[in-house]
């Protein structure tokens, strides 16, 4: 049973840097053809994607996004993180980690809520 927690503050002051991390459990994130998603949803409004880092290492981004975006993994924890950089009022939702097979996803982490607020 695969298993995703994000783990990370939960009040980030405007202008600063979001960081999260998705420690997984289960299953290995260097694993063929698994990719690894963040994925966000700021309150009443739908799932957004951000980005995904894939078993390979290779990363993508959403568009809307990339400019301000980072994904990185640590293979040695089976983790992998997200760095969303100059946030603002608007970057508050709760943001989920996701394992993404070939198509869809099959395995979600609780999600956390990140507040932006001075």
């Amino acid at each position: 049973q695969v298993q995703l927690q994000e783990s990370g503050p939960g009040l980030v002051k405007p202008s600063q840097t979001l960081s999260l991390t998705c420690t997984v459990s289960g299953g290995s994130i260097t694993t063929s053809y698994y990719a690894w998603s963040w994925i966000r949803q700021p309150p009443g409004k739908g799932l957004e994607w951000m980005g995904v880092i894939a078993y390979d290492g290779s990363t993508y981004y959403s568009p809307s996004l990339k400019s301000r975006t980072s994904i990185s993994r640590d293979t040695s924890k089976n983790q992998f993180s997200l760095q969303l950089s100059s946030v603002t009022p608007e970057d508050t939702a709760v943001y989920y980690c996701a394992r993404r097979p070939t198509h869809g996803y099959d395995y979600w982490g609780q999600g956390t809520q990140v507040t932006v607020s001075s």
